[in-house]
């Protein structure tokens, strides 16, 4: 058969088939005419390189594979040179795994000290943030407002208690005098852990960690504001959440709710990813125990505390006696 044939048929190019010639892996005939004649056992030879490349090994050292070919073996790998070809092989993927291992944790070392070194300023410090966490691509999706928070003003919060970050138990039917901020988010990201699958790609998904810096850096003009408590909220475990509250160093505390126990109790809305039932991003300002305000949908994350001030300052309570 021709060069063509012989290629099409190992699934490779005439190219291939030429260098695996000049390494001389090959040996076809020649005809009278010049032109070169391969057999069913150049096709086998052929297939047999195309393997092996595939699974990491140089085309030069598959020529004990093809020698035992040569020898009549049913199997490339029923010769001891072909055995420790495969050895050799094992024995560089090792190498190459150990090297990229090494600086894995090297770039993660680098990313975990940067993602520490950019958070640790915040106004209660005097200092303001090194990083500018209002923006986002400009190419996430907008979330837009389904009516699925519709029904929350003016219901009471049900009797249910959270777990902080601080190992309290809060009561979030007796959150005390004065106005409460209910930050509600599906998932804070943290240096070395993967984000589910597709997340940028979810409606509101991104910018927990944007969010979060926000309330931080605008927390005392909340308090300024009448606000008397700043609470973040998520199914994630405490200790997923301690690791954001000390990394990101938030003022305030977060709450755990892994059962989704508030969602079922006021009807909040959920979306689902990477398997995980999450939170969609919604924020409640709570008075004497019922829902006062709602903010849904939430966006841009990175700007909602502001957006949280503008409404408190529009929105100001009057105080009891003068009720």
């Amino acid at each position: 058969m021709r060069i063509g044939e012989l290629a099409r048929r190992a699934g490779v190019t005439t190219k291939a088939v030429r260098y695996y010639e000049s390494l001389g892996l090959l040996a076809p005939v020649r005809l009278p005419n010049g032109y070169r004649d391969y057999d069913e056992h150049d096709v086998r030879l052929t297939q047999e390189i195309r393997a092996l490349c595939r699974l990491g090994i140089p085309v030069e050292a598959t020529r004990p594979f093809l020698q035992c070919l040569d020898l009549g073996h049913r199997h490339a790998d029923d010769c001891p040179a072909a055995l420790a070809g495969y050895r050799d092989a094992i024995d560089e993927l090792t190498r190459r795994i150990e090297d990229l291992t090494a600086r894995r944790a090297v770039l993660m070392a680098h990313l975990h000290e940067a993602a520490h070194r950019n958070s640790r300023f915040s106004r209660a410090e005097g200092e303001e943030p090194m990083t500018d966490y209002t923006s986002l691509p400009a190419d996430l999706p907008v979330p837009e407002d389904d009516g699925a928070a519709a029904h929350l003003r003016g219901a009471r919060m049900p009797q249910l208690h959270l777990r902080a970050t601080d190992g309290a138990t809060i009561g979030l039917e007796a959150l005390g005098a004065g106005r409460t901020v209910l930050y509600i988010y599906p998932l804070t990201g943290r240096p070395g852990t993967d984000l589910p699958e597709g997340w940028d790609t979810i409606p509101g998904a991104r910018g927990c960690t944007p969010e979060a810096c926000g309330f931080r850096d605008h927390h005392q003009d909340l308090l300024a504001a009448g606000v008397a408590r700043v609470y973040g909220l998520s199914s994630q475990d405490s200790d997923y959440q301690r690791e954001v509250t000390e990394r990101l160093r938030l003022p305030f505390q977060m709450l755990s709710d892994p059962a989704r126990d508030l969602a079922r109790a006021l009807d909040l809305p959920t979306f689902t990813a990477g398997g995980l039932t999450l939170y969609k991003r919604i924020t409640l300002i709570i008075a004497d125990n019922v829902i006062e305000h709602v903010f849904y949908p939430v966006f841009p994350p990175g700007r909602h505390a502001g957006q949280v001030l503008a409404w408190l300052a529009g929105n100001a309570r009057r105080p009891a006696s003068a009720v």
